[in-house]
């Protein structure tokens, strides 16, 4: 049997709404996928400012934002199938959301997208909150994206996720995945950037220019988030708020911070890829995420990864879309009542089957 999905992921990047219409479909007991449109739908500056300062709104405009969002998701879907051609017959909506709380420790997340107001406005079964069933059960709530990456892409020994948070996840057997978030990532870089009225620092020729200053490169790599041990999450307000206020303390030209925030990127990947390679057999990443695409960032990990890895970059399509596949992906699974969270990942006290399924 063949599956009509559409996932829709908004990252913590900022960068837009990522949809993409995939057809799954089993094949040798092995789940296939095909993509066969994708598109990204960019923020506004309003929804960007709006998104970003989200957690420090009241609570009426909170619930307000979660029902536009959701709003606006569904139009951006309805004009994505109008504009493709994309059948609605048993179509599926995994939509991720956008995360503007994640606080596991206490015992909730949220990702807003009012996924009754998607299923209303695209007439669709719409799966969302893919998260809170894991969190429930003690877990992380992330990373939710290793089932996906290793049921889809396998033959990896590791997969690395260059976003606007880094995280990795190293597949040990069939049933069991470790994953966590190594650092923030393109949101910094990304917010440096617009200091310069840059979107972000394409190909990090910005960075390439700059100074490393020593004294802010290690008190960035002392943050004692990298001696925590896994499994273990970021919240967006890491980078925007906390690794920023650091930056943002010296007295350094944004050229200079963007190249010694490029190599504190680099050098936390680096330590984490060689760290597991200590522990498994690492030889092959597949490497995602708009930050697959920063050459400058790519050069400066390879320096410090050990000689016999290799970094293997896919097409632009999987770069750009894969959190976005598997968001659907996962809606699929939640829809048949499958595991779609694994424990080993998260920490929770079992595999969860997680989402809460609109279908108005």
């Amino acid at each position: 049997m063949r599956y009509n999905t559409i996932g829709i992921m908004s990252g913590s990047s900022l960068d837009g709404i990522d949809i993409v219409n995939v057809e799954f479909y089993h094949e040798i007991k092995e789940w296939k996928q095909v993509i066969i449109e994708s598109d990204c739908y960019p923020y506004s500056k309003e929804w960007e400012e709006r998104l970003s300062n989200l957690h420090k709104a009241t609570a009426f405009e909170y619930q307000l934002a979660h029902h536009e969002l959701g709003k606006y998701i569904g139009e951006c879907v309805n004009d994505f199938i109008t504009k493709y051609k994309i059948s609605k017959k048993e179509l599926l909506i995994g939509s991720h959301g956008h995360t503007i709380f994640h606080e596991p420790t206490k015992g909730f997340t949220s990702q807003i997208g009012c996924g009754a107001t998607i299923s209303a406005i695209t007439n669709c079964t719409t799966i969302t909150d893919l998260r809170i069933a894991d969190v429930a059960m003690g877990g992380q709530g992330a990373p939710i994206v290793p089932i996906g990456e290793q049921i889809l892409w396998p033959g990896y020994t590791m997969y690395l996720n260059i976003g606007g948070i880094a995280n990795i996840s190293v597949p040990i057997n069939k049933k069991e995945i470790i994953a966590y978030d190594i650092c923030a990532a393109n949101r910094v870089l990304n917010l440096l950037s617009n200091k310069l009225n840059q979107p972000f620092d394409k190909d990090g020729l910005i960075a390439r220019n700059g100074v490393i200053n020593k004294e802010l490169l290690k008190q960035l790599n002392d943050v004692p988030y990298y001696q925590q041990s896994y499994p273990k999450t970021l919240n967006n307000n890491f980078g925007t708020e906390f690794i920023l206020t650091i930056i943002n303390s010296y007295n350094i030209s944004t050229e200079d911070a963007l190249h010694t925030y490029t190599e504190h990127i680099a050098i936390q990947v680096a330590n984490v890829i060689n760290n597991h390679q200590q522990k498994n057999i690492i030889n092959k990443v597949l490497c995602t995420g708009g930050g697959a695409l920063n050459v400058y960032l790519l050069e400066r990990m390879r320096n410090y990864i050990y000689e016999d890895i290799k970094i293997e970059i896919p097409g632009k399509s999987i770069i750009a879309y894969k959190e976005a596949i598997i968001m659907a992906f996962i809606g699929l699974l939640r829809v048949l009542n499958k595991t779609n969270v694994l424990s080993s990942v998260t920490g929770s006290k079992r595999n969860t089957s997680n989402g809460c399924i609109w279908n108005v």
